[in-house]
């Protein structure tokens, strides 16, 4: 799950490509990147670690150009991984490209297979996204020499996001530079991950920049208007004159976006397919707060409090819904990132307790019903309950905004093998005593996709394979997910041990060399 971003504007675009990267940062915390087009040449500066500490002013002044591409990347594979695999990736022929992805292919093994040892391309680190990089410049450089010409028509760059689509599998929203023509973003034909554009239309000159990007909020501090979202299989190019052209460039597509962005990973002031991500987060709380009902005797409640920062809304709405006071009893460190997101289990364990603090005058003698967005491995969900009862609280009941996490996800998402699943064969009474709670509900399948959908009947289906266990990409089987345990390759699988590289690189098209 990461998060992309793109700009083609009129003006020097480095600090706005910042600003919007800055918007996306819960997206992933790993590594950061950004590219700049000025003439035929790039400007590229990318590393690990967050926006603020990857990027200098030095950096900044490089970054030169109209048009750019951002990224921020967190680890699907559960490991910080190599600096080289910090996006965007560039190739030099055809033409010269650069492109950032967000999400995770199901099939990179046959794509690899097919680029390295068919079309004899070069693969330089482990990642799904250069492969997707190389897997779209094949199509690129194969319409250019079917036309028997050297110029790039917006037919060639439909009909190789066609191609594309037509052999890769997974979930993918993607922004990419060619050089000497334009910006291209499209999305894979389930819509699984988010992908928007905005626009912007200056009055005095009436010229219009656009902008896409994983979600709507990256726009929010550009003053750039939602305009629509990117429908799955859709392709939109935009020339660097500012020139927009869009086809629908897949056959069979459905509207399936992954149902944990509403639960977890997007920003609450985020709209996505239609549907404010906030609005259904409240709706979870008064679902939810049914399901307490059910199984909790309310009376023994005495407080509500939320785990910062994600479960809020819903926290608040079922206190609401209880009638039971609504408290912040854990103080969140705002300088410590995201636990479910950082890599490794041992470092996401160990910043448990450095991100939350709790009070204890808020839980002396109290029965204490905690609320979060989900529960995933356990471990953050067992050391909040141990740091609530250590502070005085007489029973901890722990309320989960979304249903049991019981099946590995491939499309992004760095839960990858049932072994770490906490609900993985078990009850929920199970789970509480695993956790040590003194009981555990969690949210209803069924009513959480109808809250979401009742926000956006346009939505035909969701993408909730760790809850339900479907793959909406039809290519999952119990044989790819024994070979996910056992950490063999599937999808995004280790290839070639990646070599050191130059990650403040200028590269100038017009000679293929890198400075």
């Amino acid at each position: 799950m990461c998060g992309v971003f793109g700009l083609v504007a009129h003006e020097p675009v480095n600090q706005s490509l910042y600003d919007g990267l800055q918007m996306l940062q819960h997206r992933g915390q790993d590594a950061a990147g950004i590219v700049t087009v000025q003439g035929n040449m790039f400007h590229m500066h990318k590393g690990k670690g967050m926006v603020r500490d990857v990027f200098r002013t030095r950096n900044m002044r490089d970054l030169r150009g109209n048009a750019g591409i951002a990224h921020v990347r967190y680890p699907t594979a559960g490991s910080a991984g190599s600096g080289a695999e910090a996006q965007p990736f560039y190739v030099s022929s055809p033409f010269g490209i650069v492109l950032a992805h967000n999400g995770n292919l199901t099939n990179t093994d046959e794509l690899y297979e097919n680029v390295c040892n068919r079309h004899l391309r070069h693969i330089n680190t482990r990642s799904d996204s250069e492969v997707l990089l190389n897997v779209f410049a094949h199509e690129l450089r194969r319409e250019v020499t079917s036309s028997n010409d050297v110029q790039l028509s917006v037919d060639n760059i439909f009909n190789a996001v066609s191609q594309l689509h037509r052999c890769v599998r997974g979930a993918y929203g993607v922004v990419a530079l060619i050089a000497g023509y334009g910006l291209v973003a499209f999305r894979d034909p389930n819509g699984i991950r988010p992908l928007v554009l905005g626009a912007q239309t200056d009055e005095q000159t009436g010229k219009t920049a656009y902008a896409v990007a994983s979600e709507s909020v990256a726009f929010n501090c550009l003053a750039f208007d939602l305009e629509r979202d990117i429908a799955p299989g859709e392709a939109v190019f935009i020339t660097f004159d500012g020139q927009f052209y869009s086809r629908q460039c897949a056959e069979n597509t459905k509207l399936s976006p992954c149902l944990f962005e509403y639960v977890y990973f997007a920003r609450p002031d985020s709209v996505i397919d239609g549907v404010s991500v906030y609005q259904s987060r409240v709706k979870m709380g008064v679902a939810l707060a049914e399901k307490v009902k059910q199984h909790l005797s309310v009376d023994d409640i005495d407080v509500v409090m939320p785990i910062p920062d994600t479960s809020r809304p819903s926290a608040m709405e079922l206190a609401h819904h209880l009638g039971k006071p609504y408290r912040e009893g854990l103080i969140k460190n705002r300088y410590i990132g995201r636990t479910f997101i950082m890599p490794g289990q041992a470092t996401r364990k160990k910043s448990v307790r450095q991100k939350l603090s709790p009070m204890a005058s808020e839980f002396e003698g109290k029965n204490v019903l905690l609320v979060d967005d989900s529960i995933v491995r356990g471990t953050t969900s067992r050391e909040i309950v141990e740091m609530v009862r250590d502070a005085g609280a007489r029973k901890v009941y722990f309320a989960s905004a979304a249903p049991e996490v019981r099946y590995p996800n491939v499309y992004g998402i760095d839960m990858p093998t049932r072994e770490e699943l906490i609900a993985n064969g078990r009850s929920a009474e199970e789970i509480a005593r695993e956790i040590g709670a003194d009981a555990c509900v969690f949210q209803e399948l069924v009513e959480l996709e109808n809250l979401v959908r009742e926000l956006n009947p346009e939505i035909e289906g969701f993408e909730d394979s760790c809850f339900s266990g479907c793959y909406p990409t039809g290519d999952i089987d119990e044989a790819y997910l024994k070979r996910l345990s056992e950490g063999e390759s599937t999808g995004s699988a280790a290839f070639v041990q990646p070599s050191l590289i130059d990650h403040n690189v200028r590269v100038d098209i017009s000679s293929d060399t890198d400075e």
